[in-house]
């Protein structure tokens, strides 16, 4: 006999969500139909799933969390779609993250991921692996967290942009163009304040990529005000690297532009 997952008799799981054996269901939960909760994972009290959600192993949510709601788009008709969170990631209180729309079909969280309290992930974003949304932090929808970004407090992300991978936003900002992999960028608004070194480091990057890194942006932000020049310079020069593709092929690919160097009276950040 297959063994029955450890659900509150305060809670209620409708009898079509899929439940492994070994997840706990703490008081005060509502899980609607068309819900699958992977192995290990603890559903904390007060948690609300809606239909749609897909959530992968050892995944622990905090109190009060909604996940898979409805889309907050005018546009949203009801249609069947899907919120997918990865394996070990935590959701800490008061989350919300709601369900894809015709876009895209689905919101994607990663593994091994934290958002923490009271943070907002809208419809149509897709979160990364190894990714830290902070206190308070609001994502628009259509927003692209690429891997192991660090997204301080009380920041706020516009639709339809993408933050690199390895980059860290610091807390309060407002994010209105895409921010470019391996970097950090702060003040308002929103600038270039040099590579992630510390971040990089704490992942296990050399001191010659962090170098070629470095390298990259000092021509892009601090020795060119035109990004194209700085785009020619860089593919038709010496700064060969595997950090340096990675870096040329997401500015190429940026829809709404990237966000600028510092201004000049703050020096050379580089």
């Amino acid at each position: 006999m297959t063994e029955a997952p450890a659900v509150s008799t305060l809670s209620f799981v409708h009898p079509n969500a899929r439940i492994h054996p070994t997840v706990r269901i703490e008081p005060f939960c509502v899980v609607y139909e068309n819900v699958e909760i992977g192995e290990g994972c603890v559903i904390g009290p007060h948690v609300t799933i809606y239909p749609g959600a897909r959530i992968g192993n050892n995944v622990k949510i905090y109190p009060g969390a909604v996940i898979s709601g409805e889309p907050q788009d005018l546009k949203y008709q009801g249609e069947e779609t899907l919120t997918e969170i990865g394996d070990n990631t935590v959701i800490r209180e008061c989350v919300t993250v709601n369900r894809g729309t015709t876009w895209l079909g689905k919101t994607v969280v990663g593994a091994n991921c934290l958002l923490m309290a009271y943070s907002h992930v809208a419809h149509d974003c897709v979160i990364g692996n190894h990714c830290v949304i902070a206190n308070n932090v609001n994502l628009a929808g259509h927003i692209v967290i690429e891997d192991y970004v660090n997204i301080g407090g009380v920041t706020a992300v516009q639709q339809f942009l993408r933050i690199g991978k390895y980059s860290f936003v610091t807390g309060g900002s407002l994010v209105r163009k895409d921010v470019p992999p391996f970097i950090k960028v702060a003040r308002e608004p929103l600038q270039y304040a040099g590579v992630n070194v510390v971040g990089l480091r704490r992942r296990g990057f050399t001191d010659e990529q962090i170098k070629n890194i470095e390298d990259v942006y000092r021509v892009i932000f601090v020795k060119h005000t035109n990004v194209t020049k700085a785009l020619d310079e860089l593919v038709n020069g010496k700064l060969s690297s595997a950090e340096r593709d990675t870096i040329v092929t997401f500015i190429k690919n940026s829809k709404d532009g990237i966000v600028k160097g510092l201004a000049s009276h703050h020096g050379d950040a580089a």
